[in-house]
């Protein structure tokens, strides 16, 4: 019996110092909840995402005259005490009334409910308040047109945000112009940009991370890495980009570094300095402005080679793997568009 009550004891006290252990690793966990979800995302992501926490905490001071920064909710899990889903519904009203097109808001909302997960880890909401809040809805692509379509009756904005609501397609005759770029260091450092968009299909930050070993011109390749699916492609020079590479490289970079260099500011040359993800956007929507076409983005130009693409029949498989897709899904949806629909009808 002695035994017994002895084994009883060590094992209830070993339970003991297991949840006693248990319950300190929980507060740790929560302390760095929210440091160690943005740890994890890239700086464009905190940049959207802290972006939507600022718009939240706009609504909240509407609502009840003050409120957490968005700085705030999005480190400290005590700043989102108080809110309710009631509240997190009516910021998707309040952001609709302000206008922002309903994938703005649906991204809006998205950060939101992120955000309350991860107080709940905290201690900053309940698990039963959180249950609710990730019960708010966005809506649907078709839902959006009714919404737009309300709006509109209202004479409230619909469009209201930093992005287009669908990606342009440049004409043959709009790329050419685009490429028309003069004989100067920038201008022989923009067609190889815009060649690595349009005929590549390279998105924004594959560009700005290129360097100049990545191109091996006797063979007329482009090697590179692709972060989103993490895979080392090789991909041809073509529709006259290596002649471009080639002028740019014996005339304006350096033998080593940044294949892309940054402009040096009024003299119209080139810094020893790598072009950012920023700057690669910025200087997009400048030649475009230059070109006539408003609003340019580097998105429209990878989305106009994988458009071109679908259209003159490129595989779905092959679009994929050259566009860096992990699934056919997106791939697909270029394909798709680029079907005659009522192809193969007969009338009578």
């Amino acid at each position: 019996m002695k035994t017994n009550a002895l084994t009883t004891t060590k094992r209830d006290d070993a339970l003991a110092i297991l949840a006693d252990v248990g319950e300190r690793a929980n507060e740790a966990a929560a302390g760095s909840a929210f440091a160690d979800y943005r740890a994890r995302k890239a700086p464009s992501t905190l940049r959207r995402q802290d972006a939507g926490l600022a718009l939240f905490s706009d609504y909240l001071v509407q609502a009840a005259g003050s409120a957490p920064t968005g700085a705030a909710l999005a480190s400290i899990g005590e700043a989102w005490r108080g809110v309710t889903w009631g509240l997190v519904d009516g910021f998707v009203k309040f952001a609709l009334l302000k206008g922002y097109a309903v994938s703005t808001v649906n991204v809006r909302l998205s950060t939101v409910k992120t955000y309350a997960k991860l107080a709940a880890k905290a201690g900053g909401i309940t698990p039963q308040t959180l249950a609710m809040i990730r019960m708010v809805q966005g809506y649907s692509h078709k839902e959006s047109r009714h919404v737009d379509d309300r709006r509109a009756e209202a004479d409230i904005p619909t469009r209201r945000s930093a992005q287009k609501t669908a990606p342009v397609v440049l004409s043959a005759a709009q790329v050419e112009v685009l490429k028309d770029q003069p004989d100067t260091p920038q201008g022989r450092r923009d067609r190889v940009l815009l060649g690595l968009m349009l005929d590549l299909g390279l998105r924004c930050g594959e560009v700005g991370g290129l360097t100049v070993d990545c191109v091996n011109l006797k063979r007329g390749e482009l090697t590179f890495y692709r972060e989103k699916v993490d895979k080392t492609q090789t991909h041809r020079l073509v529709n006259g980009l290596q002649a471009a590479i080639s002028d740019y490289l014996t005339q304006d970079a350096p033998p080593i570094g940044a294949l892309l260099r940054a402009s040096r500011r009024g003299s119209g040359g080139l810094t020893h300095a790598g072009m950012s993800k920023r700057a690669v956007t910025a200087r997009v929507r400048a030649l475009g402005r230059r070109a006539g076409i408003e609003g340019l983005s580097a998105h429209d130009l990878r989305h106009t080679w994988a458009t071109l693409a679908a259209r003159n029949g490129t595989p779905l498989e092959r679009l994929r793997d050259a566009g860096g897709w992990a699934s056919l899904a997106m791939p697909a949806r270029y394909v798709a568009a680029a079907e005659i629909s009522n192809e193969g009808i007969v009338l009578g």
